[in-house]
């Protein structure tokens, strides 16, 4: 019956040829239209899975309560200096505010005063005194440039410091790292290289490490979805804005845009690119195998259109039925062009072939009608047992893959009616002819003797490889971290490299929700004492610990500090000739010193005054530009964190509070990990460690393993239910329980030689690659099919038989298309490729020579099919 069917499709389409190409040509045409105008691509990587996922859940419900960390455009500022990299990112968040054409928010989280008030309060106290101690060292000093903050007034205090050298003072141990850092800029300035100095750093010492080296501004920004980068207007804004900041374009500051709207349109270029590239170059290689398979113009061209004439139809059905695309979806076309092409060749090889009994060719509808016969059902079981491998994947929570499942099954079923109506017709049309020649590889006729001799021995080998096979299957390696599928080589990847080297700005953290701060406070101590944990921040964390020794501290510091440092009327700005008078008078008190009282640092500032007292004008004015420029905001912020006052959970600002704690009273706390979190293991150490705590944890570390326990889970389901479709496909059509296994056994092998293969390479697992194993069961089903089912009607010799010439083929073009992926710049994309590459090598291998010698001898005609 189902031979039947097949045989009259295929008769009537030849019968009926310029017909059947016109109905496919306005089907092309509708499809076409359709996947213009609605189809779609999505490159959220948090689309990929069910809503319905328990750890999906925990995630949406953190972003509800704490909305603000999706969709943002960050840009991630380092600087020679601190204060130059607030300077750029205070200028840069000036700029956006204003441009609400491109931003809908622009935050810079540093900047809350609440920070810079209470700064000394956040350092430890073994570390907060020697800060104290060093800044009091400097209080002469300080008094000197709150009174005058001018590269005269610095000089100054050097000629304080050669006085009291000379009256046999000594200059405090705490000071010595100030003043070198004094005496380097000091001699870049005088040397016509002036560079601002960095008085954070001079002055504050540990305090300046505090927030780290970067500077962030956070934003909104708007997103334009009718384009393919639905942000890509907002960062040109953005980096526009930062091209403007002189500071920028004296390359004294750099700065790298980020954030999870960046990667979400790097993402898709990258894809997009390599899917193009690789769909081009796969094009380019089935049609150079297919000159080489059929070797004639008059079936190249009805197989080329076939593909693309299929591949419109499977991609108008993706626009009709699924509407978007997602980052694995995306690749059913190369998919689709690797897998259909196998049918066409297969029916076009066993074409060329047909000859009656003398040799003879067959007239071309005769011969299109038996090829229809021999190779329809072939193709038929085939298709559906491929379309079983892919489906198997729908009913499963991992959405990228059974979206891929339903278009590419589907696609199966297009490529079969394809080939077995259009491809005839327009061989028909274009006049195509068998040859006398004979299709197959009669070289290979020995190793189809050596292959039946010597079966039991070829059989042991591949028995042994197999349970080596099954051997490795505990050490494979999933890589579930979606930051490894992406191209580390574009500007939102590098900026993310550059976080992920500290514990409080790497992307992979964990969250917990609490309803109270009792419990909030429990688990916080808890978590803070597991091993694999660095911190944990939430609300009580900003409040400063040991306060009372703290402020004590602080204030008797400030008893000293602050009457110098407030000054109602500083001296006016100085003139070169004032600032060069400073330098000279500097200079003849330190060469009053006997020279070897002189530290190097000392040696070196007068120098540098030397030298500045005889230069230029404009070489003295940049020099005091670059001293100074951020001495009065440093002096400002330092009067400012000398007057703090107790600090409790209610005096935090809402701005910061909203982070930490909801309305309704629920906290969260975000737990920072120790160690490289972008090595699995770590990472799931982490995880493990804080559910021992709590195990309703969220955030970028739970979505990375909750969706590697995903995708396990959903590809063992799928796996079950392809191999169960395949079976019941193959028992229904072959009826016979032994050719079911001939044909189910190898696959199994091709499995298991797969696995040797990705340990030995090795190729790790992900979730872009992983694609290669439902295909792995389609493909080598089909090869599988055609050798049963050809020994099946008593060939003898499979492989110098037109099956072997077309499954050869078929595996090269297959492999060109998949080998196109490979050479994509984006690594998931690649890493999918090159897993296909192996398992399609597999695959080939166990058909040519595993199989035929599996196949038991029969006793009927050598009837090469």
């Amino acid at each position: 019956m189902l031979s039947d069917m097949t045989d009259r499709l295929n008769a009537f389409c030849v019968r009926h040829a310029l017909w059947i190409v016109m109905i496919f040509a306005l089907l092309c045409a509708g499809a076409g239209w359709l996947s213009v105008n609605k189809l779609g691509i999505s490159t959220e990587t948090d689309k990929l899975f069910a809503d319905s996922l328990p750890w999906k859940q925990q995630n949406e419900t953190i972003e509800r309560l704490f909305p603000g960390e999706k969709n943002t455009l960050v840009a991630v500022i380092s600087a020679a200096t601190p204060e130059e990299g607030r300077a750029v990112a205070h200028q840069l968040a000036l700029t956006l505010k204003k441009d609400t054409q491109h931003f809908t928010s622009v935050t810079e989280p540093a900047a809350d005063p609440f920070y810079i008030r209470n700064a000394f309060l956040f350092l430890d106290t073994k570390d907060l005194e020697p800060v104290l101690d060093s800044t009091i060292s400097a209080q002469p000093f300080l008094s000197t440039l709150a009174a005058d903050p001018s590269a005269r007034g610095l000089f100054s205090t050097f000629n304080l410091i050669a006085i009291g050298i000379k009256n046999g003072q000594s200059i405090p141990k705490s000071f010595s790292t100030a003043l070198d850092g004094l005496a380097a800029s000091l001699d870049q300035a005088s040397r016509g290289n002036a560079q601002p100095l960095s008085w954070q750093n001079l002055l504050a010492g540990k305090l300046s490490e505090l927030g780290g080296k970067y500077q962030f501004v956070v934003t909104h920004p708007r997103h334009d979805f009718t384009s393919f980068e639905p942000s890509e207007a907002a960062t040109q804004a953005m980096q526009a804005a930062l091209n403007q900041i002189p500071i920028v374009q004296n390359h004294r500051a750099h700065a790298l845009i980020t954030g999870e709207a960046k990667l979400s349109d790097e993402e898709f270029s990258t894809v997009a690119q390599g899917m193009l590239f690789g769909l081009i170059i796969s094009l380019s290689l089935v049609t150079l195998w297919l000159v080489l398979a059929v070797r004639s113009i008059r079936i190249i061209i009805p197989v080329l259109l076939t593909l693309i004439s299929g591949l419109l139809l499977t991609t108008g059905f993706a626009a009709l039925c699924v509407g978007t695309l997602n980052l694995i979806s995306v690749a059913f076309a190369i998919l689709f062009v690797g897998i259909a092409v196998d049918f066409a060749i297969q029916y076009t090889v066993r074409f060329r072939s047909q000859k009656d009994d003398d040799g003879t060719p067959l007239p071309r509808e005769e011969a299109l009608i038996r090829t229809g016969k021999e190779s329809g059902n072939q193709i038929f079981v085939a298709a559906l047992a491929t379309a079983a491998g892919f489906m198997g994947f729908i009913p499963t929570s991992f959405i990228g893959v059974a979206q891929l499942g339903l278009i590419a099954g589907i696609g199966m079923l297009i490529a079969f009616t394809c080939t077995l109506s259009l491809l005839p017709s327009l061989l028909s049309l274009f006049r195509a002819k068998p040859v006398a020649k004979s299709s197959g590889f009669a070289c290979l006729h020995s190793t189809d003797m050596f292959l039946q001799r010597r079966r039991r021995p070829v059989i042991l080998c591949f028995t042994i490889l197999g349970l080596i096979g099954i051997s490795l299957i505990p050490f494979l390696d999933f890589d579930s971290d979606p930051l490894h599928t992406k191209n580390p080589n574009t500007e939102g990847m590098k900026a993310l490299t550059l976080l992920e080297e500290n514990p409080l700005t790497t992307p992979y953290s964990a969250q917990l929700l609490l309803p109270n701060e009792a419990s909030a406070k429990q688990q916080a101590q808890e978590l803070s004492k597991l091993p694999s944990v660095h911190d944990v921040l939430w609300l009580e964390s900003l409040v400063p610990t040991d306060q009372t020794e703290k402020l004590e501290l602080i204030h008797d510091a400030a008893d000293i500090l602050l009457p110098t440092l407030e000054v109602a009327q500083p001296e006016p700005a100085p003139n070169a000739q004032e600032i060069r008078n400073a330098a000279i008078r500097t200079v003849k008190s330190f060469d009053q010193i006997d020279a070897q009282k002189l530290t190097p640092a000392l040696k070196t500032i007068r120098d540098a005054l030397d030298r500045l007292g005889h230069a230029s004008d404009a070489t003295i004015m940049e020099a005091n530009k670059a001293l100074v420029l951020f001495l009065p905001d440093e002096l400002s912020q330092l009067s400012a964190a000398l007057t703090p006052s107790p600090v409790t959970i209610n005096d935090i600002p809402n701005s910061i509070r909203a982070a930490y704690l909801t309305k309704d009273g629920v906290y969260r706390l975000i737990i920072h990990p120790k160690g490289r979190m972008s090595e699995t293991q770590t990472l799931h150490r982490f995880v493990r460690d804080i559910k021992t705590v709590n195990p309703n944890i969220s955030g970028p570390a739970l979505e990375i393993t909750g969706s590697a326990e995903t995708i396990t889970h959903a590809f063992i389901a799928a796996a079950a239910l392809a191999m169960m479709a395949i079976s019941c496909i193959l028992l229904i059509t072959l009826r016979r329980l032994l050719d079911t296994v001939f044909v189910l056994l190898p696959l199994l092998l091709s499995s298991l030689l797969t696995v040797i293969l990705i340990i030995c390479v090795p190729e790790p697992l992900n979730y872009a690659n992983i694609i290669a194993l439902p295909l792995l069961l389609g493909v080598g089903v089909s090869f599988n099919i055609y050798f049963v089912m050809n020994w099946r009607a008593g060939v003898t010799a499979p492989l110098t038989s037109p099956t072997a010439r077309a499954v050869l083929f078929s595996a090269l073009t297959t492999g060109s298309a998949f080998g196109s992926l490979a050479a994509s710049a984006h690594p998931g994309t690649a890493s999918m490729g090159r897993l296909l590459l192996l398992s399609l090598g597999c695959t080939l291998l166990c058909s040519l020579l595993f199989i035929p010698a599996l196949l038991p001898p029969q006793s009927r005609n050598n009837n090469v099919k």
